[in-house]
């Protein structure tokens, strides 16, 4: 009778302990410190790929609206083709070596910073530079105008070119994204300059958003400020452990989850429906590109009304636009960063940028194990900030080890300040308290 007492009692206490176990471990993410480096360096390696594959048709490909007119679009068939001329490129620039295919950097050689990576780069230094999680105005004021060149060639453009400009004047952030000062403040600027903010609060994207704010609202305001965060959630979210070895399925997840934080009254909200309902109905990517640029550029449907505008090539940077193409990209590439990456660099517009973040996000969840799989190859890892930036250290050249570990020192102190999380040195984790459960819902 003793013993058939003791051993309820011994199963009671290890069921109670069980029910208690699995209660903390569901409120609790176990992200793996080692591996999410592995998954930063993924992110930068994934994401220069896709920059400099992207930069071989930017801009050749824009409509037929306006003074500019660039013939009809790429397609699928256009892959491994002779790339056309962009709209500021005239005869004297000899094309004929030139074909619209990836562009891979071999182990020795440097992969050059671009404006898709280049501020990104610039805002991680800042935040380790002052050891904070956020940045102030006047940090943002003086890392732009100490890593940013002044006079000559500086790789920035509207909305980023005319902050830049403001803060020389004495203009602090978010004024620089004032539409009463920077008329270009709907421009694309702000959706590849912030991304990376989301990899820096894994898993909780309402402090990615709190993170950003400042560095977003520098450049962008309405809905390119909505659309730059849409971004930032997918990033902040990716670490969720959730369809872990599905890409496709995680990647529809990430947008569902990121969809329901947009303004259903606006267009963004709109576009990302229309967009879905296009890959929905099983047409081919090109002809949902062709609809896009018909509804918004030509029709001006839900609210978008560039057009009308009579921009220099019709709006060519306009957020708006190059939203509606990423998810061109995004939907038809199923998770696949090669197919992702070929969509994307035919889809037209400013065809570098939706490509830069698709082959950022999805480098990042496949890591940099998963960039060399896909592509069946080894990458170099050198990384040159100097090509577009000034005043870093060892004369701008970087590595994507270190390139990572200085995330990593971001997101120590993120969790430990910010997420009230901790770490388990024995087993090199982080436990992030969980903030909202809805997230885990399928």
């Amino acid at each position: 009778m003793i013993l058939r007492n003791t051993l309820i009692y011994l199963f009671i206490v290890t069921l109670f302990s069980c029910e208690i176990n699995s209660k903390q471990d569901y409120n609790t993410i176990k992200i793996s410190r080692e591996k999410y480096a592995n998954q930063l360096y993924g992110f930068w390696l994934g994401q220069s790929i896709a920059n400099w594959t992207g930069l071989i048709t930017e801009m050749d490909k824009v409509g037929n609206i306006g003074e500019i007119k660039t013939g009809n679009f790429y397609t699928r068939n256009d892959w491994g083709k002779k790339d056309q001329r962009s709209i500021w490129e005239d005869e004297s620039i000899d094309k004929s070596n030139i074909k619209i295919d990836f562009v891979f950097k071999d182990i020795g050689e440097l992969w050059g910073a671009d404006d898709d990576t280049d501020i990104e780069y610039m805002y991680q230094y800042l935040l380790n530079f002052y050891e904070t999680s956020i940045l102030s105005p006047s940090q943002i004021r003086a890392g732009w105008l100490k890593h940013i060149k002044k006079e000559e060639e500086n790789f920035l453009w509207v909305s980023n070119q005319r902050a830049f400009d403001l803060m020389i004047e004495g203009i602090f952030p978010p004024e620089t994204s004032n539409p009463s000062l920077n008329e270009h403040f709907e421009m694309i600027d702000a959706q590849l300059t912030t991304e990376i903010f989301g990899l820096f609060s894994p898993t909780r994207p309402e402090l990615s958003m709190k993170m950003a704010e400042l560095p977003i609202s520098t450049t962008a305001r309405n809905e390119a400020k909505e659309i730059a965060e849409f971004y930032i959630r997918m990033h902040s979210l990716a670490s969720i452990p959730i369809y872990e070895n599905d890409t496709k399925e995680k990647i529809f997840w990430l947008a569902e989850k990121s969809r329901a934080a947009l303004n259903d009254l606006q267009y963004p909200a709109k576009m990302y429906d229309y967009v879905k309902e296009l890959y929905d109905s099983n047409i081919k990517w090109e002809s949902a590109r062709d609809s896009i640029y018909n509804r918004y550029q030509v029709e001006q449907q839900d609210g978008y009304n560039m057009t009308s505008r009579e921009l220099y090539c019709n709006g060519c940077y306009a957020a708006g636009i190059n939203f509606a193409s990423s998810l061109i990209s995004l939907f038809f590439g199923e998770g696949d960063i090669k197919e992702t990456i070929k969509i994307g660099t035919l889809s037209g517009w400013d065809s570098d940028n939706p490509t830069s973040t698709w082959g950022g996000l999805i480098g990042f969840m496949i890591g940099k194990s998963g960039v060399e799989e896909a592509f069946d190859r080894d990458f170099s890892n050198k990384f040159n900030i100097h090509r577009t930036r000034q005043n870093f250290p060892n004369n701008g050249i970087d590595t994507f080890e270190n390139m990572a570990n200085e995330g990593i020192r971001i997101i120590d102190r993120v969790i430990k300040n910010e997420l009230n999380g901790t770490f388990d040195s024995e087993n090199n984790l982080w436990l992030v308290p969980v903030n909202n459960l809805t997230y885990y819902n399928k």
